[in-house]
């Protein structure tokens, strides 16, 4: 199947994902994969003008990598951290650590 976009992942979304059990981190791998074929928001979702979050469903965790679209590349999305979501609705302060990140990330690139 023909891929939408290509993902990209910080060393903190890498270590977070390898901190997890090992069937965890195959859904994990298996939900960006989904995602990047089809249109889902279950799996890929977006929270604000620039923040979007790949959500993982297992064994009632509900897991969640932020990330944002590279302006300067045609498709491709960077993850920036991951974290096990304990609440209703993503924290403030999930979004605003990856803003930042955004924010260093297109400062060094542009």
């Amino acid at each position: 199947m023909q891929k939408n976009f290509e993902v990209l992942l910080s060393e903190d979304a890498k270590s977070f994902i390898k901190s997890l059990d090992v069937k965890i981190q195959k859904k994990v791998a298996y939900n960006i994969q989904k995602s990047r074929e089809i249109n889902d928001p279950k799996l890929f979702k977006k929270l604000n003008n620039e923040i979007w979050e790949f959500r993982t469903n297992y064994d009632k965790q509900q897991i969640r990598l932020l990330g944002f679209w590279d302006p300067t590349q045609k498709a491709l999305v960077i993850c920036t951290h991951g974290f096990v979501k304990k609440t209703q609705k993503t924290p403030k302060s999930q979004i605003e650590k990856a803003i930042s990140f955004r924010i260093k990330y297109l400062k060094n690139k542009l």
